[in-house]
């Protein structure tokens, strides 16, 4: 096998043997159902999930050993694995698509590349999604603003126009000062030039907080991702912050969790065998990175509400599921490669 270079990109493509477990089926939508306008009643959950597709479990495939990997690699024997495709998705109204929720019981699987190429490519490269099946539908890109005091991605349905005034803005991620927490908006207005009932105002999207643990960055990061939850709908709840003060951060932050979903990534487990961190991303990752996660509900962390893991040197997988849509999980894998956690 080709050396690795470094201790980000070293090979960890055993297959475990650990089976997929399928025994429980829960209904992963329940976990996401927050209710939706203020609720009449403080603090009772609803108790009627929607009636969801059942079929959120994985095909049993051979499932790898593949994660933050940190420490002397064992080189393994290179077998060449298909990575499982994508379901048959129809992507008809392209920036309807990247706004809705993944369907219940299916895992949209995405691929993102990123292009390094070019004048200032290196400092600000584009980024690409794409369905990872046959067609390789072009789904968003994006790509970090270079004038901006704090990491500014714009994403864009079109892979050619990453401007902020073109019609093809979709969305952006921003974060703080410090690079550790990041907000994403959908390509709604400012709230200073909101019409009369607020309708045009931007949504957040999502929130992600980086925290570091005892080995700063370098080890397995901690991540939370802080979403809006689901109406009775199914439908995601809108956010429409009128001031910074009012945003998923500082809700999350004051702990104002009503119509708030809080998600963390699962905790990869050490192995001594081959020194490193793992988790189990099920064929669909084939290269250890400290920058690949699974991020899961603290009720049910067999359910991945999305995985993102490095399949190559600039090519990374990225798999949702309901309640996320294209734009939630493309700016959430953003953030991950942002400047100030890459101090790997």
């Amino acid at each position: 096998p080709p050396a690795a270079t470094s201790s980000d990109e070293e090979d960890d493509s055993d297959a475990s043997t650990k089976p997929i477990r399928s025994e429980k089926k829960k209904n992963p939508a329940s976990l996401f159902q927050t209710g939706g306008d203020p609720p009449k009643e403080k603090k009772t959950k609803k108790k009627a999930p929607p009636k969801a597709a059942e079929s959120d479990e994985d095909t049993p495939e051979t499932p790898q050993k593949n994660s933050n990997k940190k420490g002397k690699g064992k080189k393994s024997k290179k077998a060449k694995e298909e990575r499982p495709p994508s379901p048959v998705i129809e992507v008809d109204n392209l920036e309807e698509f990247v706004l809705r929720p993944a369907p219940q019981g299916v895992t949209v699987k995405c691929r993102v590349t990123r292009d390094k190429k070019g004048m200032d490519r290196g400092l600000y490269p584009t980024y690409y999604v794409h369905l990872d099946n046959d067609k390789k539908v072009f789904l968003l890109a994006g790509r970090k603003r270079k004038k901006s005091k704090t990491s500014n991605y714009l994403i864009s349905i079109d892979p050619t126009d990453l401007s902020r005034g073109g019609e093809n803005f979709i969305g952006k991620l921003r974060s703080n000062l410090m690079g550790t927490k990041f907000t994403v908006f959908d390509n709604g207005a400012n709230p200073d030039r909101a019409n009369a009932n607020w309708s045009n105002v931007r949504q957040e999207l999502s929130a992600v907080v980086y925290e570091t643990n005892v080995l700063g960055f370098k080890g397995p990061r901690k991540m939370t991702v802080i979403i809006p939850g689901m109406n009775a709908d199914n439908e995601r709840v809108p956010i429409r912050p009128r001031n910074d003060n009012d945003g998923l951060l500082m809700r999350w932050q004051n702990k104002n969790m009503d119509n708030v979903i809080e998600l963390h990534n699962k905790a990869p487990v050490w192995n001594d065998e081959t020194q490193s961190y793992v988790l189990n991303f099920h064929g669909r990752v084939t290269h250890a990175s400290v920058k690949n996660f699974q991020i899961v509900h603290g009720s049910d962390p067999d359910y991945i509400v999305m995985q993102f893991g490095r399949v190559a040197d600039d090519a990374f997988t990225m798999d949702y599921n309901y309640p996320l849509c294209a734009v939630q999980a493309f700016a959430i894998a953003l953030s991950s490669f942002d400047g100030k956690l890459a101090c790997e």
